[in-house]
Parts: structure tokens; sequence; C-alpha cells
């Protein structure tokens, strides 16, 4: 089980993951999605997208903390090997 912190920007233009918020789980990988935040659908927006940029199933991602915060922890179950590779490429805004 790895632990994925993630800053929320809910109502982008367009949906976007990458980069680095300082957030209060340690770095967080940004992820900028269209939905708003009503009903949890931008954190539904936001698993979804940080699924298609690891390439994992959106399944395989867990809300951990954070349902109602813009700052969150996702759990990913069954990671793949280079997971922290591609976390620390997300981070750096290089996917």
């Amino acid at each position: 089980m790895v632990t994925i912190a993630i800053r929320v920007r809910p109502g982008a233009s367009r949906t976007a993951v990458g980069g680095s918020h300082p957030g209060p789980y340690g770095p967080a990988v940004v992820v900028a999605v269209g939905a708003r935040p009503v009903d949890g659908q931008a954190t539904v927006a936001a698993l979804k997208a940080l699924a298609a940029a690891i390439g994992v199933r959106p399944s395989a991602l867990r809300l951990k903390a954070g349902a109602a915060s813009r700052d969150k922890l996702v759990e990913l179950a069954d990671p793949p090997a280079d997971t922290a590779e591609r976390v620390a490429d997300l981070l750096a805004g290089r996917r």
C-alpha cells in the first residue's frame, strides 16, 4: 500500500496532473479538475485523473483523508513497482 498526497484544484478549465504543492501531508501532487467541489464531484474527478496519470485503475485508489479539503491523502492498493518514480515525475511536472 502506497500513500500519495494530492492538492485538488476544482473548477479548472481543463484536467491536468502535475506540479508540487507544500501541503499538510508533505509535498502534494497538484490535480486540476473541471468538476466543482459539490457533493464530492471534484474528489471523484481528481481520483480518476490521478489514476490515469499514474497508470492504474481508478478502483485501485482510495481516499484516506481530506474528503472535505483540497488537501487529500490517497492510498494506492497493489502499486506498480515504479510507483515512486511515477509520483516523483508528477511532482516535478514531468508527466
